[in-house]
């Protein structure tokens, strides 16, 4: 395809998998001192940026265009959050986001696991018949994916074998919660390998030389974005099922659950920055937001109920709360 200019058009193909791009989004909001989440529109720009920047051969920003956007995740049923407050609100403010970027939305409908609890299964399988049947159809020049899983090494060498470059934007860090416990997120090597243009969105995001540059400025929402605003939007529901996942190749967190497993039920007693208490008496437990499984973790309330298992933190040899569960209301 050629522009008006007469100049080759480098069509770009983007691909969200949407639980992995929230743990990364929750991990700047929370933890690291941007504290604010991803911007689509930021994203989308920084990516068309390194496409001109990294095809060569001439190609300017203008010539490189994302042709095609799809956003991959699991979620409940409007009846199942209905009880939630203003969650079907909040997960609208998203999908309007999404749309106003040209991102197309799949959602598949969270299941019940081996455990009764809500999970997120198929997404990642979806994702890459899609991509592939875009790659075949629509011809991306490039095709860019915004996930982590090893499981996407076959859908790069299928794309591959098509002559598409593959972009994999990954993010690896480590870091401490507030109560003391290891957190580490780490991207496939096996999916690194296989792709043309590896990128590693820490270290451009860190980097002393590029971390005040436009374009990795405006990879952020601004604070006083709507978007942003702890008030006004909670960000996307989901079932965080992957973050065992996530960390295998990393340091694994300094937690021993309870041998027993047994799930417990209370109530949340305090909300924080990130973390929140659960009433257990004598002593309240504390609980990371990455261990909310089946909402977001801006989502609870103070005096939600919530089924939970005891951990232990190595480092302390405190109790803590962990695989926190808001219970439904027909459970109470």
């Amino acid at each position: 395809m050629n522009n008006t200019n007469g100049l080759p058009l480098t069509k770009i193909g983007v691909f969200y998998d949407g639980n992995y791009f929230y743990h990364v989004s929750n991990y700047y909001n929370y933890v690291h001192e941007r504290k604010t989440r991803i911007s689509i529109k930021g994203l989308h720009e920084f990516v068309r940026h390194k496409v001109a920047e990294l095809e060569g051969d001439g190609t300017g920003f203008n010539h490189c265009q994302i042709v095609d956007a799809h956003y991959f995740r699991g979620r409940l049923s409007a009846s199942e959050i209905s009880h939630k407050g203003k969650q079907l609100y909040y997960e609208r403010v998203f999908d309007d986001i999404l749309m106003s970027e040209g991102v197309t939305t799949h959602y598949l409908p969270l299941r019940s696991n081996s455990y009764g609890r809500k999970s997120e299964k198929g997404i990642d399988v979806w994702l890459a018949l899609e991509a592939f049947e875009q790659v075949f159809y629509k011809q991306f020049d490039v095709l860019v994916l915004i996930a982590s899983d090893g499981d996407y090494v076959p859908l790069i060498r299928k794309v591959n074998s098509r002559g598409t470059r593959v972009m994999v934007l990954s993010w690896d860090f480590e870091y401490t919660d507030d109560y003391g416990n290891k957190r580490a997120t780490r991207t496939s090597q096996d999916l690194l390998e296989e792709v043309t243009y590896p990128l590693a969105m820490h270290e451009i995001i860190d980097n002393r030389v590029s971390k005040d540059s436009y374009v990795v400025n405006n990879l952020f929402v601004p604070k006083t974005d709507h978007y942003n605003n702890k008030k006004d939007y909670k960000g996307d529901q989901y079932d965080d099922d992957r973050y065992e996942e996530e960390e295998e190749e990393g340091d694994s967190p300094a937690i021993e659950v309870s041998e027993d497993g047994e799930y417990l039920s209370s109530t949340i007693l305090s909300l924080k920055e990130g973390f929140g208490f659960i009433a257990y008496p004598p002593n309240n437990l504390f609980f990371h937001h990455s261990e909310v499984q089946n909402c977001d973790y801006n989502d609870l309330l103070v005096g939600d109920r919530v089924e939970f298992r005891l951990g232990k933190n190595q480092s302390t040899g405190q109790d803590i709360a962990v695989d926190v569960y808001l219970q439904e209301e027909d459970e109470e």
